[in-house]
């Protein structure tokens, strides 16, 4: 077998045996996208089931924040190595290893019979979208340029928007009419048909430098994002000041530390900490996780108060996410000619602005509230998310040479997945602290435990015979507002300071484009390429 690793990236291949090179390009992209898409919506198409599931499946609180945490804790943990890996094997192998583990594993959510079953079918999806997002951008970058690639990239970030669009509905339409389970089983046929189109079009790309794997790297991170993670989820229940919790925070700051040093005595690091001598790069980075953190980790508990509390059912509960939702898929198409035009950094900091002030003008829900109460929040916040998307992508690649896209790439999106784990988390520690003190204030005594039904079911829990009576049901109804009006300003927070990073993205830091190769790359000569790449 022959790789094109040594030639050129990004130009088109030879015709012999292939389709011709835009064409190629073309299908490639449809790929990236049709599996960006699908590990995307995973996020907010299980978002809106979550009352669901805690209700057939008998969850825990915590175990509702899991089933989202497992997911992007997989996926953050590993970007960075699957990242790597494309460099060195190839993006397409890499891509279709993921896409094949993302599929099977869907499968398996589907068939859970238990919250734990599901967690872990939830963990191996993770596995295998890292693979699909650690090369998405790495398949664009090294297929486009110019006036293509803003193309390309424009249609990625739509695909994001996209994600993030129909997950709602979908999820909603789907738990009311089929069940939950079909949330999962619906993406089967969606990945073998991506599956058909990747090993038919796309060209593998390596990056000859890259040697071997980092397990350093991959051990110490990992290791440190899970025991952050799980120290946010229980917190709350085992008391912050407990040996326990110090614990863990204590261990997973070493193993931060320890693998920052891995890092700099590596040859050729998974996370290459040099990377961030360049300010954009920085600048990017921190804003993107802080957007993953305080707006899109929000989506999971706006989802709750609208059903949980307003009574809204999940196919309801998606219709009104919607104003935030399509926006983010129309913006990017509709601003695509201003976006070429503005500076990166100026569209990224207004992107994250937007948010941030939408988020605050959702601040004052109650239970008595409708929800066009969130209207002019979620209306902002899709124009925000709309505008940041496709800058975090071209800040993403243009700040690194071609060769290190994958890396790049992977950064970007462990940042990104990084900050909805890790808000997640955080948020779901924040919301049950604050339930748990209204309810103990306005009964006189602690209520750990209906803090934690209220939590999960809103003024639905059936296991709290207490909120029988409508007293209680009120008490129950201040104290799940209470705890989202205290999120919504959290979140409007950390998006705030991230869009202050974006002021580090200057133009000057975008290394010069290379001149064009002069000769073509040779194509990967995979079978099934031969056979079934001709026009």
């Amino acid at each position: 077998m022959t790789d094109n690793s040594s030639s050129p990236v990004g130009t088109t291949p030879s015709p012999v045996g292939t389709t011709t090179g835009m064409d190629r390009r073309w299908w490639t992209l449809i790929a990236v996208c049709g599996a960006t898409f699908m590990l995307l919506v995973d996020v907010t198409i299980v978002q809106v089931a979550l009352p669901t599931m805690q209700r057939e499946l008998d969850a825990s609180f915590a175990q509702l924040e899991w089933v989202i945490s497992a997911y992007a804790l997989s996926l953050a943990a590993l970007l960075l190595t699957q990242g790597t890996l494309a460099d060195r094997f190839g993006r397409k192998r890499i891509f279709v290893a993921g896409l094949t583990i993302f599929t099977l594993a869907s499968l398996t959510c589907g068939l859970a019979n238990s919250a734990i079953f599901l967690i872990v079918g939830r963990a191996v999806q993770g596995v295998g979208g890292a693979a699909m997002f650690a090369t998405s951008l790495a398949l664009i970058g090294q297929d486009f340029r110019g006036k293509d690639r803003g193309t390309a990239i424009a249609a990625w970030g739509a695909t994001v928007g996209g994600a993030v669009a129909v997950g709602p509905l979908a999820g909603g339409a789907l738990t009311s009419g089929l069940g939950w389970r079909w949330i999962f089983f619906v993406n089967v046929p969606i990945g073998i048909a991506t599956l058909v189109v990747s090993l038919k079009r796309m060209v593998n790309v390596s990056d000859p430098d890259t040697k071997r794997l980092d397990v350093a790297g991959l051990l110490t991170f990992s290791g440190a994002l899970f025991l952050l993670i799980l120290g946010l989820t229980r917190g709350n229940d085992d008391g912050w000041s407990s040996a326990f919790i110090l614990t863990l925070f204590c261990s997973s700051a070493v193993l931060f530390a320890a693998f920052v040093f891995a890092e700099f005595h590596q040859d050729r690091p998974m996370f290459d900490l040099s990377l961030f001598r360049n300010p954009a790069f920085t600048g990017v980075s921190l804003a993107t996780f802080a957007i993953g953190a305080g707006m899109f980790a929000m989506l999971t508990y706006l989802t709750l108060y609208l059903q949980d509390l307003l009574g809204l059912s999940p196919l309801q509960g998606g219709l009104r996410i919607l104003p935030l939702t399509v926006l983010t898929f129309v913006v990017p198409l509709v601003t695509r000619n201003l976006g070429e035009r503005t500076p990166p950094g100026t569209a990224l900091g207004v992107g994250l602005a937007l948010s941030a002030v939408g988020l605050a003008l959702m601040h004052g829900v109650a239970a008595s509230s409708s929800w066009t109460t969130l209207l002019p929040g979620l209306i902002l916040g899709g124009l925000g998310i709309g505008i940041a998307n496709p800058a975090i992508a071209k800040i993403a690649l243009g700040v690194v040479s071609p060769e290190r896209s994958g890396m790049a790439s992977g950064i970007s999106n462990t940042f990104r997945i990084g900050g909805l784990a890790t808000g997640v988390a955080g948020l779901g520690a924040l919301f049950q602290g604050r339930i748990s003190a209204s309810l103990t204030s306005a009964l006189g005594h602690p209520a750990g435990t209906l803090a934690t039904v209220v939590a999960a079911e809103g003024t639905r829990g059936a296991d709290a015979p207490m909120l029988a009576r409508a007293h209680m049901t009120r008490v129950a109804g201040n104290a799940f507002s209470l705890g989202i009006n205290d999120l919504l300003v959290t979140g409007a927070a950390v998006v705030f300071i991230g869009a202050l990073f974006a002021v580090l993205v200057r133009r000057k830091d975008f290394p010069q484009p290379p001149s064009p190769p002069a000769a073509a790359p040779v194509p990967d000569t995979e079978p099934e390429m031969l056979a079934e790449a001709a026009p």
